[in-house]
């Protein structure tokens, strides 16, 4: 057992052992972003849709199935901010201040962003939980968010959401978020082929214009279910 502790302290230690733990929590987290994103939609199918749909998540393995994944979740968050900072201070620390000028316009500005984008990020998930998981600060429990569904009484999931977008300054908040999570992802796809061993000099622009495709499709889709409640009072 202590040779295996050893085996993982010596790979978290290494520069390609954090970089490999950046790639893979990140993909997770990426692939977590798109189904949400693609659950949420079904706000635009009815309140039956989403209502089920949140249902079936929260009684799924007799309701620890949601906390197996918010675990699994929130210690993928944690690995990918706690190796990525750490990298970032490596990479500084060891950078001569000349080389250190000419890697800045290399690479030191894209860098830069994803450590800001990546913490604001972070931010933007404890708010999220807090808003819609625990639902601090509001009524989201209360018994207006009750409904029924096949017989059974549910939590209200459509017209949380909908309450939810229905203010500004959470709507407002939630674009920037998105943005700034959409410019990270942007930036995360092609390092993320590129650490693995994947990407070459000719597939890299290819990985670029996918991570910016992904990125946009990520940011069209959780903006219009925003806007269409915000701005054109969907479901109100």
């Amino acid at each position: 057992m202590s040779a295996v502790f050893d085996s993982i302290s010596r790979f978290y230690s290494s520069s390609i052992g954090k970089k490999i733990l950046v790639a893979l929590t990140g993909a997770a987290l990426a692939l977590f972003v798109l189904g949400h994103m693609i659950g949420n939609l079904l706000v635009f199918a009815g309140p039956d849709a989403i209502n089920e749909y949140g249902h079936m998540l929260q009684t799924a393995l007799h309701g620890g199935g949601v906390w197996i994944a918010r675990i699994g979740l929130l210690a993928a968050v944690a690995v990918h901010v706690v190796a990525t900072v750490s990298l970032t201070k490596a990479n500084k620390a060891a950078r001569p201040d000349a080389y250190g000028q000419h890697k800045a316009q290399v690479s030191g500005r894209s860098s830069r962003i994803m450590i800001w984008s990546g913490l604001t990020v972070l931010a933007f998930i404890i708010f999220h939980l807090l808003h819609f998981t625990i639902r601090a600060g509001n009524d989201f429990n209360g018994a207006a968010y009750k409904t029924e569904l096949h017989g059974e009484t549910v939590h209200n999931v459509f017209k949380m959401v909908i309450d939810g977008f229905s203010s500004t300054p959470a709507s407002i908040f939630y674009l920037i978020a998105m943005a700034l999570l959409c410019s990270h992802l942007s930036h995360g796809f092609s390092s993320l082929f590129q650490t693995l061993g994947i990407s070459t000099d000719k597939t890299e622009p290819l990985f670029k214009k996918a991570g910016y495709a992904f990125a946009g499709l990520i940011f069209a889709g959780n903006a219009a279910i925003v806007l269409s409640i915000w701005l054109f009072g969907y479901g109100r």
